[in-house]
């Protein structure tokens, strides 16, 4: 089976007709397999929301392809279809809601595409109970936490049943209890449901529960491999402008005293488990 979403030679250009331009991305080949939940890391200005915006034609390559599910996202006549498969969620909940009940805000997108009434009474409920949010289903959203909004985000898109769940930064706004709801959520749905996830984030510890990590550096893929891969490589990391997870740092300062641990740890059951053996 084909990829859900492939870049070949993607290079995206702000301003490409001056000379003062931007290159955000440069020369990108990636494929994200149906069902994958894929991690995208890297500093500011590495063009990891660039990259998240060319999936469902937010923003189009200045030259080479992508396609979503088979489909040219420079082609007009597919970009109905596109923003079907691709839903995105983006960092600041507030800028996604707009209705004053939280069920309507969810019925917002499917009453948008022309469902009709009845099915989107079934795909409400089945959107707020995917995100255990349905008691607060007459809630106005104004009430809730972060977190819980960010969740009737996730509702919304999902109600729209896309087969690919976009999120740019989702839970750069909250606080830990919040990021702790919104990952959970995300990873329920990407493993119950087999919801393509394609998630960005300056957390470490959020990447880490990836199937893979894509490391953006300059607009160029710097590194790529599964979580443990990846943040086993701390001076790139730390070379680019990022951190590693807490416990994956601490294993590498054991390992420098002498202690003989694992430099791959991703949790703190796994180096406890390293250190008493």
């Amino acid at each position: 089976m084909p990829p859900i979403i492939s870049c070949k030679g993607l290079h995206h250009r702000y301003d490409a007709g001056e000379a003062g331009g931007v290159d955000a991305l440069i020369d990108i080949d990636l494929e994200i397999e149906r069902g994958e939940f894929v991690a995208i890391i890297g500093p500011n200005g590495s063009g990891k929301s660039t990259l998240a915006k060319q999936f469902n034609a937010l923003l189009l390559p200045t030259k080479g392809r992508v396609l979503v599910a088979g489909h040219d996202t420079s082609d007009p006549d597919f970009l109905w279809d596109i923003r079907k498969t691709c839903g995105m969620v983006f960092q600041n909940p507030d800028n996604q809601i707009v209705a004053t009940v939280v069920e309507e805000d969810v019925a917002f997108g499917p009453e948008n595409l022309g469902i009709p009434p009845s099915e989107i009474v079934t795909r409400v409920n089945a959107a707020l109970a995917a995100v255990e949010m349905g008691y607060y289903r007459e809630h106005a959203p104004h009430q809730l936490s972060g977190g819980q909004k960010q969740r009737v985000a996730i509702a919304g898109i999902l109600a729209m049943e896309p087969e690919v769940l976009v999120l740019d930064e989702p839970t750069a706004m909250l606080d830990p209890s919040g990021r702790r709801e919104v990952l959970a959520c995300v990873k329920r749905l990407n493993k119950e449901k087999g919801i393509t996830v394609v998630f960005i984030t300056h957390f470490m510890d959020e990447a880490a529960e990836a199937d893979r990590v894509i490391v953006m550096q300059e607009g160029r893929i710097a590194l790529e491999g599964s979580p443990r891969e990846v943040f086993s490589q701390v001076e790139e990391l730390k070379a680019a402008g990022l951190d590693v997870p807490q416990v994956t740092e601490l294993a590498k300062r054991l390992c420098r005293l002498g202690i003989d641990v694992p430099m791959d740890v991703l949790t703190v059951d796994e180096l406890v488990a390293a250190v008493c053996r």
